[in-house]
C-alpha cells in the first residue's frame, strides 16, 4: 500500500483521499481531509452533491482510513470517533452529510449488560512510555494545609541558564509543528532510550528525573548547582505553548540538603503560585510505611517573569527538603487523576452488582488515538417516562485534574444508598462523561487534544473527525433534548488564577427579568450549601464572543436553559475563615454538594426559589446603585453592566479552525467587519436568533407542584420520595420534610 503523503499523480487525481490539484499532501492533511470527506464536509465539484459514506460505528471497506492509514491491524487506530458496537449515539443523515441524533432506544440501567472491556491507554507513536505502573494512594491530611506566605513578585531570583549547567534529563517526543499520525498501546515501538544521565557512583547526589508515564510532561532538567535544578515543561503535543500543568518523578534523593527547583517556561502571566499555592509532593516511602499520600510542600515559592523574550516566559521556583534518603518522589501542580485511574474506577463500578443495576457504562465514542470516551447513564431501573435529564462532563482540559476529583465525588454520592441519591435517581436521568479528552490526559497536556487545539473551543466547529468527544457529546445532548427536558448541564474545570470554587453561566441580555435572575439561582444555592468553598461573587454570566465555542454556551444555544462551567481552583478556599488548600476530600465533597443543590433547585415548593430570586435582585440593585424595591426591569440592562469585571476566565482565546481543515479547492474568504449596532438592535437580533435555533425549555423545575383539593400529594407525585425520612440540616439550611414527605423544606 502506498504511503499517505505521496504526491498527486499526473492528471489531477490527487492523493488517496480524492483531492486533486497536483499538490503534495502531508500525512496529516490527507488524514484530516479524507475524514472530513467521509463525514460529508466536501462536495463533488462535478456532481455538486455531498459525498457521504456509511454511519460511523459501522465497519465498512469504504471507510477512508482503510486506504489512507496504511496499517489497519487491531493494534492501530481505526479512525477517530470509530464505534465498534452498533450505533447508539448517532446515525447517518444523507441530507446533511454528517451524523445526526439517533432515535434508537437505549438500554435502561437494571437490564443485563455485556462485560465491558477496559483496554490499556493508547499513545501517539512518538511517545516513549516506561513499563512501570504508577499508582498513588488516597490520603486526607489530618488538618487543613494553609497557604504559604506569598513572596514579593518584584523580588526575582537569578537562575543560571542552560549554558551554565549540565543537562541531566531530556525527553522530547514530538517536534513543534509536527502533527498526530497514529497511535498504539505502549507508545513508541522498540527499546526505550535513556534520557537521564547515569550516576557516576553511590556518592553521586544528582537527582534522576522521569516523566514518561501517564500525565507526565517534564521535557528537560538541567543541574545548575549541587542541589539546584532548572526544569522545562513539554508544551502540549503538536503545539508550541500551553505549559501550566506539571507532573514528574525524582529519585536518588537526600534528606538533609535544601533543594531548589525552577520551572522556566510557564505560560500564564499570573498564577495562584504567586498567592500562596504550594506544589504537591508524594513520597513512596511515606506511602508504604505511614499511609501518607500527596501533601503540600515548598518554601520560598515564587512566580515571576523570567525575561523580556517574545512570547514572555514566566518562572515558578520553590525550595524543598525530601523526607528520606534514596526515596522515589513525585511533584505535581494538582492531585493527578489519570485515564487509568478512571478505568480502574469504572471497572470496579461495572463489577459491583448493586451499583451496576442503576448505572450503565458505555462508549460515547473513541478519541483520535483510539482511547474510549466513556458515557455513564445513571437512573433508577424501570420506566424513564416523565424523567428529566441532567448532563455532566469533565476534563476537557487535561491539566485541570481537580475537575476529575469533583466528578469522582459526584459519582460516589449519586451511586450511593443515601436517601437523596435514591431520590435523584428516581427523578432524573444522568448522562455523565467523566473524561472528554482522554488523549490529552494520557500524554500530559495542559489544555489541548491531539488535534493541537483546545477542545472547549471546538463545539461550534462540528468536526467529529478532529474533536470526536466534543462532537458526540453535543449530538447526544441534541438527542436527549428531542426526547425530554435537560434541566441542567455542568462542565467541570479547574482554575489556576482565582481561589475558591465558582461558576460561569450564560446571560446574553435581552431576556426577561425572571429568566436573567433565574440564571443566577443555581450558583447562589450552591454558595449557600458550600459557604466555605463556593464564591458567588466570583461567578460570571456574560457570554463573550471568545467563549461561543465552549460547552456551556453551546448547550445553552441548543436549549439547555441552565448551562454552567464549574471552576475549581488549583489552590483552595479563602472563605468561611479558612485560608488553606483543597484536599482530595474537599474536591470530592463538591460533587455531593452539587447533588444537594440540584434537589434544592428542583424543589416543588417555591419558597427557596423566591428567597434566592429576591436575594439576586437585591444584590444586582446594590451593584447598579439602585434603591431596594425601586422596581424596574433588568431586560434592558446589558450583562457587562451587571458585572464589575468580565475577566477571570482561565481559558485561552481560540486559535480558530486549523488551515488543515479547509478544502484546498475553495479559497478562504476574508472576514468582513460587522457593522456596529445599537444595544437595542443587538438584543432584538439575539432574541430572534434564539427563537430560531433553540429548543424551548420549560421552567418546570422552578414551578410549584400543587396537589388538587381532596387529594394527597402522593396521588400526584408518587415518585418524589424514596423514604419518609427527612434530610439532615446543614449549617443555616434546615431541611424539614412536610408531613406528606414529598417536598423538601425551605431554608431557614
Amino acid at each position: 500500500m502506498e504511503p499517505t503523503g505521496r504526491c498527486a499523480a499526473p492528471g489531477g487525481k490527487g492523493a488517496p483521499g480524492g483531492f486533486g490539484g497536483g499538490q503534495f499532501l502531508k500525512p496529516y492533511d490527507s488524514f484530516i481531509r479524507t475524514h472530513l470527506r467521509f463525514y460529508g464536509y466536501f462536495r463533488d465539484d462535478k456532481t455538486g452533491r455531498e459525498e457521504t459514506a456509511v454511519s460511523p460505528g459501522k465497519p465498512s471497506r469504504l471507510h477512508p482510513t482503510a486506504s489512507t492509514m496504511g496499517n489497519t491491524s487491531a493494534g492501530w487506530q481505526q479512525g477517530p470517533g470509530h464505534e465498534p458496537n452498533p450505533p447508539k449515539v448517532v446515525e447517518q443523515t444523507p441530507q446533511q452529510g454528517r451524523p445526526a441524533p439517533s432515535t434508537h432506544p437505549w438500554r435502561s440501567p437494571g437490564e443485563p449488560q455485556a462485560p465491558f472491556s477496559f483496554p490499556p491507554p493508547r499513545w501517539p507513536v512518538e511517545c516513549e512510555v516506561i513499563q512501570e505502573r504508577i499508582e498513588h494512594i488516597e490520603w486526607v491530611p489530618p488538618k487543613p494545609e494553609p497557604f504559604c506566605p506569598p513572596m514579593d513578585p518584584e523580588q526575582t531570583l537569578h537562575t543560571p541558564g542552560e549554558e551554565q549547567g549540565t543537562i541531566i534529563y531530556h525527553s522530547s517526543p514530538a517536534l513543534q509543528g509536527s502533527c498526530f499520525i497514529r497511535a498504539r498501546v505502549g507508545g513508541a515501538p522498540g527499546p526505550l532510550s535513556s534520557p537521564a544521565v547515569p550516576l557516576e557512583g553511590p556518592h553521586d547526589t544528582t537527582l534522576l528525573f522521569e516523566s514518561r508515564f501517564e500525565s507526565g510532561n517534564l521535557q528537560k532538567a538541567i543541574k545548575v548547582g549541587p542541589y539546584e535544578y532548572v526544569l522545562m515543561l513539554r508544551p502540549d503535543l503538536y503545539t508550541a505553548k500551553h505549559t501550566q500543568w506539571f507532573y514528574f518523578r525524582v529519585q536518588n534523593t537526600r534528606q538533609e540538603p535544601l533543594y531548589r527547583f525552577t520551572i522556566v517556561n510557564m505560560a500564564k502571566p499570573k498564577s495562584l503560585f504567586g498567592q500562596g499555592l504550594q506544589p504537591l509532593l508524594y513520597s513512596q516511602q511515606d506511602a508504604q510505611s505511614h499511609g501518607i499520600g500527596w501533601r503540600r510542600v515548598g518554601t520560598d515559592v515564587r512566580y515571576y517573569r523570567g525575561g523580556a523574550g517574545e512570547p514572555p516566559a514566566f518562572r515558578l521556583s520553590w525550595t524543598v527538603r525530601f523526607p528520606h534518603d534514596g526515596d522515589t518522589c513525585f511533584f505535581a501542580a494538582c492531585y493527578p487523576y489519570t485515564y487509568s485511574d478512571l478505568q480502574r474506577y469504572l471497572h470496579a463500578l461495572a463489577a459491583d452488582p448493586v451499583r451496576s443495576r442503576y448505572c450503565a457504562v458505555r462508549a460515547l465514542c473513541h478519541s483520535l488515538a483510539g482511547n474510549t470516551v466513556y458515557l455513564l447513564t445513571i437512573t433508577s431501573p424501570g420506566s424513564t417516562a416523565g424523567k428529566r435529564a441532567v448532563v455532566v462532563s469533565a476534563r476537557a482540559h487535561p491539566g485541570e485534574s481537580g475537575g476529575s476529583w469533583a466528578m469522582r465525588g459526584f459519582l460516589d454520592f449519586l451511586l450511593s444508598t443515601h436517601a437523596d441519591a435514591q431520590l435523584l435517581r428516581r427523578l432524573f436521568i444522568f448522562q455523565v462523561v467523566p473524561m472528554l479528552n482522554p488523549d490529552g490526559v494520557v500524554v500530559g497536556n495542559s489544555r489541548c487534544s491531539l488535534a493541537g487545539r483546545d477542545p472547549n473551543r471546538a463545539y461550534r466547529m462540528a468536526l467529529p473527525g478532529s474533536f470526536p468527544g466534543v462532537w458526540h457529546l453535543r449530538a447526544m445532548v441534541q438527542r436527549v433534548l428531542a426526547e425530554r427536558e435537560v434541566v441542567l448541564y455542568c462542565d467541570f474545570h479547574g482554575h489556576s488564577r482565582k481561589n475558591n470554587i465558582f461558576m460561569y453561566g450564560c446571560d446574553a441580555g435581552g431576556d426577561g427579568t425572571g429568566t436573567r435572575l433565574q440564571q443566577r439561582v443555581f450558583p447562589l444555592m450552591l454558595s449557600k450549601n458550600a459557604p466555605d468553598k463556593f464564591s458567588f461573587s466570583s461567578c460570571k454570566f456574560q457570554v463573550q464572543k471568545s467563549k461561543e465555542g465552549t460547552g456551556r454556551v453551546s448547550m445553552w444555544r441548543l436549549g439547555v436553559s441552565h448551562s454552567y462551567t464549574l471552576e475549581v481552583a488549583f489552590s483552595g478556599s479563602t472563605l468561611g475563615g479558612r485560608s488553606s488548600h483543597f484536599s482530595v476530600e474537599d474536591l470530592k465533597s463538591l460533587g455531593r454538594l452539587l447533588c444537594d443543590t440540584l434537589l434544592d433547585f428542583c424543589d416543588p415548593a417555591p419558597t427557596k426559589l423566591q428567597q434566592c430570586l429576591g436575594e439576586v435582585d437585591a444584590l444586582l440593585r446594590r451593584q447598579m446603585g439602585r434603591e431596594p424595591g425601586s422596581g424596574g426591569s433588568w431586560s434592558d440592562v446589558s450583562p457587562s453592566e451587571l458585572e464589575s469585571s468580565t475577566s477571570g476566565s482561565d481559558s485561552s482565546v481560540s486559535d480558530g479552525i486549523p488551515d488543515d481543515f479547509h478544502s484546498p479547492s475553495r479559497p478562504m474568504e476574508p472576514r468582513r467587519r460587522k457593522r456596529l449596532r445599537r444595544r437595542r438592535a443587538r438584543n432584538g437580533l439575539h432574541r430572534t436568533n434564539r427563537s430560531r435555533t433553540s429548543i424551548p425549555v420549560s421552567l418546570e423545575p422552578l414551578q410549584s407542584i400543587q396537589a388538587p383539593r381532596g387529594q394527597s400529594c402522593r396521588d400526584t407525585c408518587p415518585q418524589c420520595c424514596p423514604t419518609p425520612q427527612g434530610r439532615e440540616g446543614q449549617g443555616s439550611w434546615s431541611r424539614e420534610w412536610p408531613p406528606c414527605h414529598c417536598r423538601r423544606g425551605a431554608w431557614s
